[in-house]
């Protein structure tokens, strides 16, 4: 029996999914309840809210937890006393990959958009892969995984604090690679040296599909993607999802769905009827405006959304809710956040309102950088004409009177103002 600790996370809520499709009972632990965690226990497992070393049932043999989790956590002093085998989720997932024929998907940007394409993809080729993604997708029933039967297992593989470095894939995507996670890596130059190891793990007979320019050696065959191939034509008149980020994403899914076999009608069959996972561009009619929750938290796909919505709205009177992720991305990126915002705020959209940053456990930051790097300071540096600051997001329904299209953005918790929002709209609320 597998204990989860932290089963309420993306990640790890998809491989417990895994074990209990595999008919092994499942049991977890969370700080909070939600709608993944509601859904887990529909499925089957057993989860507890709080930590607490007696959660840990006797016959249990092996704990998995998220990287978010403290060493100090009862659970896991529990687990390391009775002599458990305690993996971290890239550690587990990455013994699992060893178990397939593993693709995974890494970059910067466009993973889950990436890993939710080519899955479908080879779903509806008749492969039947196993799936896990970081998002839930809706031809998944809303879940962040899928069961298949095949030796194929396509999955998600995030940078962060080098937890791709634990998989090994057979294929390989790697949709670009930019400065991110930096109070981790430090630079731009470590962070390619992540890659390129990550890279190194696809063996001579394998594939590494690479956006142009990201030029990661490896001694697998390699194919390139970008905007300028001949088939981005064909892809563009039938893509379901907005913006050229998309079409990026669909071109690497499509690349890899060509090595496969896939026949091309099947693969742009695919792109036209995906119309976005949850918090990717994903679009909700509310009456008098459309509500669009999005993921971005990193300058480059912020870039992209607002392209992306202007492209979809080009006559429509837009506005971001913008809730900055984590003050150390902040202060790496302050910069490059200004410069974006600056740049989108009266071509594509007509005006930010900026939320308080979300505080991630263990990377708060000191008392200098909230001061230096808060969203008060990054909305002065956007412009008052520009951005204004909402702080908590009080009297949001106020605010946003008057606009067509209202985003709301961001990797943490801006995604309950939306929650909100749609709970007040619904005609049986």
């Amino acid at each position: 029996m597998k204990y989860f600790l932290g089963i309420g996370g993306i990640g790890v809520s998809a491989l417990a999914r895994f074990y209990l499709s595999q008919g092994e009972k499942v049991v977890g632990s969370d700080s909070c309840d939600s709608e993944i965690i509601q859904d887990l226990k529909k499925e089957g497992a057993v989860i507890y809210l709080g930590h607490d070393a007696q959660n840990i049932p006797v016959e249990c043999n092996e704990l998995i937890y998220t990287p978010a989790a403290k060493d100090d956590n009862p659970e896991m002093i529990e687990a390391r006393k009775r002599g458990l085998e305690v993996l971290s989720y890239p550690q587990a997932l990455g013994r699992l990959s060893q178990r397939y024929k593993t693709i995974a998907i890494a970059g910067t940007h466009g993973k889950s958009t990436t890993t939710a394409m080519l899955g479908l993809m080879m779903v509806e080729a008749g492969m039947d892969p196993t799936i896990i993604v970081g998002t839930k997708i809706k031809e998944f029933g809303n879940s962040n995984f899928r069961a298949g039967n095949s030796e194929y297992l396509v999955i998600e593989a995030c940078e962060h604090e080098g937890s791709f470095l634990n998989y090994h894939p057979q294929i390989a995507i790697v949709t670009n690679v930019e400065a991110d996670h930096l109070d981790y890596y430090g630079d731009i130059d470590n962070l390619r040296k992540a890659f390129l190891e990550f890279v190194s793990h696809i063996p001579a007979d394998g594939l590494l599909v690479e956006r142009q320019g990201t030029e990661l050696l490896c001694e697998c065959k390699k194919q390139t993607f970008s905007l300028s191939d001949e088939e981005v034509s064909k892809i563009r008149e039938v893509i379901g999802v907005p913006g050229d980020h998309n079409l990026l994403n669909g071109l690497a899914a499509y690349r890899v769905g060509t090595y496969l076999g896939i026949d091309n009608e099947v693969m742009l069959r695919v792109l036209n009827s995906y119309i976005g996972s949850w918090r990717r561009f994903d679009v909700t009619d509310m009456g008098s405006y459309v509500l669009i929750d999005d993921y971005a938290h990193h300058p480059t796909e912020i870039r992209a959304t607002l392209l992306a919505a202007k492209e979809k709205y080009p006559d429509k009177r837009i506005c971001c809710v913008y809730q900055p992720h984590q003050y150390q991305r902040t202060k790496f990126l302050f910069s490059d956040f200004i410069q974006v915002f600056k740049e989108c705020v009266g071509r594509d959209i007509n005006k930010i309102f900026m939320l308080d940053v979300y505080d991630v456990v263990g990377r708060e930051g000191d008392d200098d950088m909230r001061k230096n790097y808060g969203s008060e300071r990054l909305c002065q540096e956007i412009g008052s004409e520009f951005c204004s600051y909402i702080g908590k997001g009080e009297g949001l329904e106020e605010i946003i009177l008057g606009y067509d299209v209202v985003i709301m953005m961001g990797a943490g918790n801006v995604y309950d103002l939306s929650q909100r929002l749609k709970a007040k709209n619904c005609p049986c609320s």
